[in-house]
């Protein structure tokens, strides 16, 4: 796990997936509150389980209410492209209209809607 901050953004990256339940995003978000005293955090796509995806398993739900009670604004960035999941995509359109929780391609773009 890489973690850079920018802008008191801590930006992280990860080959490996660190957020798999609720439990380990908990540890995540104390984790990198920790070490880096930010409330606003990027994470790589890849470091997230694939069943994170799929809104049936509520583990999304679960999981994006932590960061919320927590009061961490979160931005994953990726390629959605492959899912194709109506529900998911409106998901995905709604939190992008919102204040705390993002979707978006590239680090870049998590960045400037984490500082909106």
């Amino acid at each position: 796990m890489e973690t850079k901050i920018i802008d008191n953004i801590a930006i992280v990256k990860s080959n490996q997936i660190i957020i798999k339940d609720v439990d380990s995003a908990i540890d995540f978000i104390m984790t990198i509150r920790y070490q880096t005293n930010c409330d606003k955090i990027v994470l790589n796509k890849e470091a997230i389980v694939e069943e994170f995806f799929i809104l049936s398993k509520n583990l999304l739900g679960e999981i994006l209410q932590k960061f919320i009670n927590y009061q961490i604004k979160f931005a994953v960035y990726g390629d959605y492209s492959k899912y194709t999941s109506k529900p998911l995509r409106d998901f995905i359109y709604e939190s992008n209209k919102g204040k705390d929780i993002f979707f978006v391609e590239n680090e870049e773009e998590a960045i400037k809607m984490l500082n909106k």
